[in-house]
């Protein structure tokens, strides 16, 4: 009877008011709860997928080396790491880095001697080389996989299609400033000299106009195309290297400073000869 009345309405509404009140905090978590639990599974699935595939892309990363560049690898860390570092990354102090610099630098110091280097002077001297050109070859493409750089065209005749005379031109004004008109070499400031490159095979005299060694300025393709630098490479072997002195007694190729000493001489005895004979006419 007391549920038909008004007061047993209002406890009644009174009553699932009551019980929604109740369920609703529990509702809120299991929300939060359900939230947590789908958050864990998501970061445990994550971290499963970069477990599997992070070795594979890390893998990826690291460059793999030809059979060539590990031989030259192996080289490298037996003679080379000293000074370079590991990787090729330089020691201060010791030596420069070598990343960036490419297989032409690597073949002209190598096969003219001068790395290893014996000790540290103002420049590095040529000397018998250490390496063959095999060994030679496989630390120079070692090198250029690791950093890249300039690289030496194939071929041991880089000059066969090049102009002797716009060679003479080239050389006149690009490069006897320091290795004088007759390429032997001169001396330059704070203990360097420019060398001899009489001596000196193409693919040498290509790799130091490529690279700039020493003091040497860099002869990059926007300076010298590669037409041009064979010019030059025909001007010195088939002139310079020749020994061809079409103006007389050469007084040994090394610039003013010997034809100076020589007419200073032979004009000095000249004058005194002239001089005594004049003394005997009177």
């Amino acid at each position: 009877m007391t549920s038909d009345t008004p007061g047993g309405d209002r406890s009644r509404g009174l009553l699932s008011r009551l019980r929604r009140a109740r369920s609703r905090p529990r509702g809120k978590a299991r929300r939060r709860l359900g939230a947590a639990v789908r958050l864990l599974a998501a970061l445990t699935l994550a971290g499963g997928a970069y477990t599997v595939f992070a070795p594979g892309l890390s893998a990826q990363d690291t460059p793999q080396l030809t059979s060539a560049a590990q031989e030259g690898k192996a080289l490298f860390d037996t003679s080379c790491v000293s000074c370079h570092g590991r990787n090729a990354q330089g020691v201060e102090g010791r030596g420069p880095s070598l990343i960036g610099v490419g297989a032409a630098s690597v073949e002209f110091q190598v096969s003219t001697g001068r790395m290893p280097l014996t000790r540290q002077e103002a420049q590095a001297e040529e000397k018998p080389p250490v390496f063959n050109a095999d060994q030679t070859t496989q630390l120079s493409q070692y090198v250029q996989e690791l950093g890249g750089g300039p690289q030496l065209p194939e071929g041991d005749n880089l000059h066969r299609d090049g102009d002797v005379a716009e060679g003479g031109r080239l050389f006149r004004i690009n490069c006897s400033s320091c290795h004088t008109f007759g390429g032997g070499g001169g001396a330059l400031s704070s203990g360097k000299f420019a060398p001899d490159i009489k001596s000196a095979d193409d693919r040498q005299i290509y790799a130091a106009m490529l690279t700039g060694p020493q003091n040497m300025p860099v002869f990059g393709d926007n300076q010298l195309r590669p037409e041009q630098k064979a010019d030059i490479i025909a001007y010195v072997q088939q002139t310079l290297a020749e020994d061809r002195d079409p103006g007389g007694f050469n007084l040994g190729r090394l610039g003013p400073a010997t034809e100076g000493v020589a007419i200073f001489l032979v004009g000095i005895v000249a004058l005194v000869f002239a001089a005594l004979w004049i003394a005997g006419k009177s």
